[in-house]
Order: structure tokens, then C-alpha cells, then sequence
């Protein structure tokens, strides 16, 4: 289910080189298609005399070169937010592209280059990461670079920098990891935090006196261009004290280990579920230094998301496309109606409301959840490790979402292990 391969396709061109055109600039055009996420070239060179010719790598794009290595690279990858050093990021626009060459040093009997490129699609995917980070910009002791190499070695997707009401990690994170970093903020006050999310600079000033403040700078971030997260709003130590009421895209309800302050804001979650409210929830490990339980996306954050980009990122979690597990190997459940998955509405006018449920890495012993607006409508033990089916009829119900609950031996406790946003029904 969580994995999907990616939609690509390869184009291959070989360009005989003469003698003739040594110390010139060579174009080898190509076409760029619709809907590219990112590139990949190489480039093979073979002599066609003794004397081993020379010939650097490079790229223009429609409108102007996007990146030159030289003779340093013999391949190169071109994406929206990550490139190999040497070429620009950006977005890649259909049309006539080109390879560039100089032909610097060519045999009297000439040379060939082969080119291979490798067009990676925009596919929708589950992406995983973690919403909730801190470093040493506030009070954490981990580097962005500490940061992102420990999401990559989880085989993570995308972390969130959100230090305490400072945005100097939006400007120094490291930009050569397979991570996407996605800029933040934790806005901290004395009477609750929450995360501005996707902007570099979403506020001037986090200062705040009253309820009144609080309002003004949630919509600064808001105008920035900012998706704003309550945080932890039923912590022990630092629960959102302001007005629930304020303007917010998501909550909270997972963060770090699963202790009896998400079960409060998980219940909240609920209640606001069952009074019509269509609310994502997501979760964050809130992690600022080595410890034995808060651990880098732990919860891990997933999402279905079309590109690997903070935008991707953020738009597809606007959608509810987002499920929750304790690790990133946690067990990973979906829930689907038709075409329809978690965070979508299934139309008034849609006859089919049978539910599947498919959830995978189960353990036995695991107990799976499937709750409605009207009550716990399903209790599942797991028998055996592996993968389930189940499916339910969700007439008569407004939203339908799962939850998976584990024993974990080391704590000897029954936890949460995975929960997912509801799939909506229309009536």
C-alpha cells in the first residue's frame, strides 16, 4: 500500500562529435514533458581515436542555462527544491530543453556522446517525516545537519523546522540531503505553542500580552503565507491556554511519545470530529536532544502527496491525507471508499459507502479501531503478523477514521501505534 512506484521514463541520444567542433559550445536538444518532478542526466563519452577526448556537462532550460559542472560530473540531478550542486532548483516548465557540451578536447577521429534522461514523474505517494523539530537555533542540541542526516538514515522524506520563535534555521538548514526541509517556526508563548509552517519569516515579533496579540500574529503568519498548527493543546506543561477558536489549519494531536496528554487532545480531536468540524490532525516528535523516548519522527507524520516539495508537502496535508504511526517502520494503515481515502469527502450523491480498511506490518496481538460519529463501531484483534483487510458499511455515518493499538513489552503498556484521518460522507 505505502509503497508506490514512481510513474518515470528515459529518453536516450547519442551526438557524434567532430573534430571539427572542438572548442565550441554544443547544444543536444530535448523535450521536457508535462507534470516532471525532477531529472536525472548522464552522459558517456567514447573516443573514437587514441586521444581521449574531452567534453564538459551542462543544462539550459526554455529560458536561460540552469546549471554547468564542466568536466567534474558525468551525471546530475535537477529537481524543484534539491539539485546537485552546480544547477538550479526550480520549476521544471514543459517545453524545448537542451544538454550542454563543450567540446574541449576531440580526437581527429572525433568522439560520441551518449546521453540518458531520466524523467521522474510527479506520482502521488506516501511521503513520511516529521512535523515538530528543534535545534540548536532554540533550545535543542542536535545541528540541522545532526537533524537531516538522522532523518535520511530512517528512511524519511521531509523534516519541519520549528525552533522556539526564531527563523535562523530557514536560512542555514543544509540544502544537499534527500530531505526536504520544510521552514518553520514554533511560536512560544507563556500560554500555549503553536507551529507556523512553509515561510521562511512567518512574524516580525512573538511578543504577546493578551488574546487580542495572539489573534494579530497568527494572522501575520496567516497573510505570510503560513500553516498554522495548535501544538500539544492538552500538554501538562504547556497546553494552548488561548482560545481554541483561533484561526488554525491543524492540530496537534500526537506528539511524541503517546502519553495521556495526546489522549486528552485526541479525545478533544474527536468531540470536534462528531460535532461536524473537519479537522486534520497530525503529529510530531517535538524532539531537542538525545533521549530514550523522544525520538526523531517518532510519531512519523505520512503523507499522500503528489511531489516531494514543501509545497506538495503542506498541500496535501490541507487535504487530510495524513496518517499517523509511532515510527516511521510502525504498522501503516489505510483507509479507502472507492477512490476515495482518508481526508476526502465522499459526495452526497456517491451510492457506494463501503469502508476498506487495509492495514500492514501488524503484529499479532495488535487491536484495530474503526470509530464513527455515532460510537466505536469495530474492535479487530490481530491474529497473526502481516496484513488485514476489513471492511464496513458506513451508512448512516459522517466520517469514519482507524486507530491501531499495540503492547509495547519495554514499557509494558497497550499505546497507540497508528491512527489515520477520518474519510467524510456527505449526505
Amino acid at each position: 500500500m505505502k509503497q508506490v512506484e514512481r510513474r518515470r521514463s528515459v529518453t536516450t541520444i547519442t551526438r557524434k562529435i567532430a573534430h571539427s567542433e572542438q572548442s565550441t559550445y554544443i547544444e543536444v536538444p530535448f523535450k521536457m514533458p508535462e507534470h516532471v518532478e525532477e531529472i536525472v542526466v548522464t552522459y558517456v563519452i567514447e573516443s573514437h581515436g587514441e586521444q581521449k577526448a574531452v567534453i564538459d556537462l551542462g543544462l539550459r532550460d526554455t529560458e536561460r542555462v540552469r546549471g554547468w559542472s564542466g568536466g567534474a560530473r558525468k551525471a546530475f540531478r535537477l529537481g524543484q527544491e534539491q539539485s546537485t550542486p552546480g544547477y538550479l532548483s526550480g520549476d521544471l516548465a514543459p517545453g524545448n530543453w537542451a544538454v550542454l557540451h563543450n567540446a574541449y578536447k576531440v580526437p581527429q577521429e572525433g568522439c560520441s556522446v551518449t546521453i540518458t534522461i531520466e524523467f521522474l514523474y510527479k506520482t502521488p505517494r506516501w511521503l513520511k517525516g516529521d512535523l515538530h523539530t528543534h535545534s540548536v537555533n532554540s533550545d535543542g542540541t542536535f545541528t540541522l545537519e545532526e537533524n537531516a542526516a538522522r532523518m535520511e538514515e530512517l528512511g524519511c522524506d521531509f523534516i519541519a523546522m520549528t525552533d522556539h520563535n526564531t527563523v535562523s534555521q530557514n536560512m542555514t538548514y543544509p540544502r544537499h540531503t534527500s530531505v526536504v526541509m520544510i521552514p518553520g517556526m514554533e511560536f512560544t508563548t507563556n500560554f500555549g505553542h503553536s507551529n507556523f509552517l512553509g515561510v521562511t519569516d512567518p512574524i516580525r515579533d512573538f511578543r504577546v500580552k493578551g488574546q487580542e496579540d495572539v489573534n494579530a500574529k497568527i494572522a501575520e503568519a496567516r497573510a505570510n503565507g503560513a500553516k498554522i498548527v495548535i501544538n500539544h493543546p492538552h500538554c501538562e506543561y504547556c497546553p494552548w491556554e488561548w482560545d481554541l477558536g483561533v484561526d488554525h489549519d491543524w492540530v496537534e494531536i500526537w506528539n511524541g511519545p503517546f502519553t495521556e496528554r495526546n489522549v486528552r487532545a485526541l479525545n478533544w480531536w474527536h468531540s470536534q470530529l462528531v460535532s461536524g468540524r473537519r479537522l486534520v490532525a497530525v503529529g510530531g516528535s517535538d524532539t531537542h536532544r538525545p533521549d530514550p523516548y523522544v525520538k526523531h519522527a517518532m510519531p512519523c507524520t505520512w503523507v499522500y502527496a503528489t511531489e516531494k516539495t514543501v509545497d506538495g508537502i503542506l498541500s496535501a496535508i490541507g487535504l487530510g491525507h495524513v496518517v499517523i504511526t509511532y515510527a516511521p517502520n510502525g504498522p501503516f494503515v489505510e483507509l479507502n471508499c472507492g477512490s476515495y481515502r482518508v481526508g476526502d469527502i465522499v459526495p452526497a450523491g456517491e451510492k457506494n459507502r463501503e469502508v476498506c480498511l487495509q492495514a500492514e506490518d501488524l503484529m499479532a496481538g495488535d487491536k484495530i479501531k474503526l470509530f464513527s460519529n455515532n460510537r466505536l463501531e469495530k474492535e479487530v484483534l490481530v491474529s497473526s503478523d502481516g496484513v488485514i483487510a476489513i471492511y464496513f458499511d458506513a451508512q448512516g455515518t459522517t466520517f469514519v477514521r482507524a486507530e491501531v493499538w499495540r503492547h509495547f513489552d519495554g514499557v509494558n503498556m497497550t499505546l497507540m501505534a497508528a491512527l489515520t484521518n477520518p474519510i467524510y460522507f456527505d449526505w
